[in-house]
């Protein structure tokens, strides 16, 4: 009989935080931790740590929602991350992120479209990632170009 995964993502989620009981503070390196083995932390996480750590589920989830570090969702298949800091917006950033949230779905069926504020790629803005790599001088036309293998 196989377990179901729920039930193997709360143990491994329970042996994540027991793992980190004896630390001082040990609430963030265990919402770490479980962001790098599952990806997201789900409700069902934010309850076993709360148990574990003895802490309440809203304390646990108030962290979870406080960082943007930290998703409670799967992440999608792709992520464009564009840039908002200063320099960027001065070559037309904005409109760029704003262009991209609202054709998100042309891109491809699973991408998520988010903003940082900066990547140190200032002189070659406006700049951004796609699925981690770095890009600079984008326009909506080379992000067509640059994720027509998402479609």
């Amino acid at each position: 009989m196989t377990t179901a995964p729920t039930t193997d993502r709360i143990t491994l989620v329970r042996a994540i935080a027991s793992q980190h009981l004896g630390e001082r503070g040990p609430l963030m390196p265990v919402l770490h931790e479980v962001m790098e083995e599952l990806g997201h932390v789900a409700r069902e996480d934010v309850e076993t740590i709360a148990d574990v750590l003895n802490l309440s589920v809203a304390e646990v989830h108030g962290v979870v929602s406080f960082y943007h570090d930290f998703r409670t969702a799967p992440p999608a298949a792709h992520t464009v991350a564009l840039c908002r800091g200063e320099a960027c917006q001065s070559v037309g950033a904005e409109a760029l992120y704003d262009g991209t949230r609202s054709r998100a779905g042309s891109l491809g069926a699973d991408v998520e479209v988010a903003e940082v504020f900066c990547l140190g790629n200032c002189a070659l803005g406006p700049s951004g990632t796609l699925d981690g790599r770095l890009y600079g001088r984008l326009s909506p036309e080379r992000l067509d170009a640059l994720t027509e293998g998402w479609r």
